[in-house]
């Protein structure tokens, strides 16, 4: 499962918007877990190859280990995503908090302004109220010509025209501040408005954000719980195994007995191929000897073999995926051994053809063959003055028997999980004068 998105948060005014990445970021982090799940998958695979000739039950336990094992990989993952998109929830509840608080101390602003403009315009108000009383009673401005003859002196004319001016300038002043706070007071008010919607929404996504973090919390404990249990199992499966060493080492000397016998079936088809040779090459001198009148005219070598080409083939079409290749390996359990043959990707029943022509040597059943299973070995004659012999393991059952000859190309078998395997494969030897060589050296062997 991939991971929740961050959030980006975009901040307008006061009213935040906690908004999701999209669907990009939760794409890429699934392809990465798919991806890590297809290298678990092939390595699972090749662990199962190199387990080759190991007891079954001991592969089995080797196996679960390390199935389990990528288990906690992946449970491990799983809890640092769930991990961090709780980190991811809580950091988005707090920024909605902070917006919340500083949406709310804006209200609360707004409010004394509307109280205080409210006041200063009652002031207003008030003083308007009294000059509009002071006109009703009569009280109006006198001209100065009123004030001078009224006036017992120039002192006395020059107070009362003071007075008078400031009179006038309290009516325009009280009826401009009145405009002007009432004004303010409306402009504040739709703010007000504003900031009361904001913090609606706020208080919305605050709801949403603790049932999200509750959510992610669960998750994240969940997740926790598994990686404890997985990781539990693995303890098991690791003491069991360890458990199992004992049987592991008798079963590789019990590995190692099959493997001699194998070479020394081989030996003998080669000791049969020399024999052979070795007569046709006495026949071949004896029919000189008694064609000499003849031999400036005739030519007395030996029958051409295939020595070059594709005289070779895979026994399953090519291109090949190889599965645990020829040469030394080293076991999981400890110790080296030698891989005698190239392991190749083939599906149960799939047809397996002589690589090339040659003669049945033998067909060894499965029962009494712990190790190989069904097992088919190929003279393929003396090449290039070379004795070869083939040979391939765990087939599920035969198309031949011993004696037969083959053309190449020709079905031997198919293929199986006979043997000490776990899964069925093409396992491929090819021997040269006695000694392993690696097949996919020879030209039609091309790997995938």
């Amino acid at each position: 499962m991939g991971a929740i998105a961050a959030f980006a948060i975009a901040l307008t005014g006061f009213a935040g918007v906690v908004t999701p990445v999209g669907p990009a970021a939760y794409a890429s982090d699934r392809d990465d877990l798919v991806e890590k799940q297809k290298e678990q998958e092939k390595q699972i695979e090749s662990t199962k190859s190199s387990l080759e000739g190991v007891d079954t039950d001991l592969q089995a336990v080797y196996l679960d280990l390390e199935e389990t094992k990528s288990k906690v990989s992946v449970a491990q993952q799983k809890l640092k995503d769930a991990e961090d998109q709780l980190a991811e929830a809580e950091r988005d509840q707090q920024i909605v908090a902070g917006q919340l608080d500083a949406a709310q101390g804006e209200l609360d602003s707004i409010k004394e302004e509307i109280t205080q403009g409210e006041a200063n315009i009652e002031s207003s108000q008030n003083s308007l109220g009294e000059i509009a009383r002071a006109q009703y009673r009569g009280d109006t401005m006198p001209s100065t010509m009123d004030l001078l003859v009224g006036a017992s002196s120039s002192e006395d004319f020059l107070n009362s025209y003071q007075v008078w001016e400031a009179l006038s300038r309290t009516q325009s002043t009280s009826l401009t501040d009145a405009e002007v706070a009432t004004a303010q007071n409306s402009t504040r008010e739709s703010r007000q408005t504003d900031v009361e919607e904001q913090i609606a929404d706020l208080k919305e996504q605050a709801d949403a954000l603790v049932v999200e973090k509750e959510e992610k919390q669960q998750a994240a404990e969940s997740k926790h719980e598994d990686l404890l249990a997985v990781q539990s199992d693995y303890e098991k499966k690791e003491a069991k195994l360890q458990n199992k060493k004992d049987a592991f080492q008798s079963n590789l000397e019990s590995l190692e007995t099959d493997r001699n016998d194998t070479a020394a079936q081989i030996a003998q088809i080669d000791a049969e191929n020399k024999k052979k040779k070795e007569q046709a090459k006495l026949q071949q001198q004896q029919q000189q000897q008694q064609s000499q009148s003849k031999s400036s005219g005739s030519s007395n070598a030996a029958p051409a073999t295939n020595s070059g080409g594709n005289w070779l083939i895979p026994t399953v079409p090519a291109p090949l995926y190889v599965t645990s290749p020829f040469g030394m390996r080293e076991y999981p359990f400890g110790g080296y051994w030698m891989h005698n043959g190239v392991d190749l990707r083939s599906s149960c029943g799939e047809a397996q053809v002589a690589p090339a022509d040659g003669v049945i040597a033998k067909t060894v059943p499965a029962p009494g063959n712990s190790t190989h299973g069904n097992q088919i070995f190929i003279n393929l004659g003396v090449v290039g003055g070379s004795s070869y012999v083939a040979v391939t393991n765990h087939l599920s059952s035969f198309n031949v028997s011993a004696g037969q000859s083959v053309k190449q190309g020709q079905v031997i078998g198919y293929t199986g999980q006979t043997g000490q395997v776990t899964g069925c494969h093409v396992h491929f030897e090819l021997w040269k004068d006695g000694s392993v060589v690696n097949p996919m050296s020879y030209p039609a062997f091309t790997q995938r």
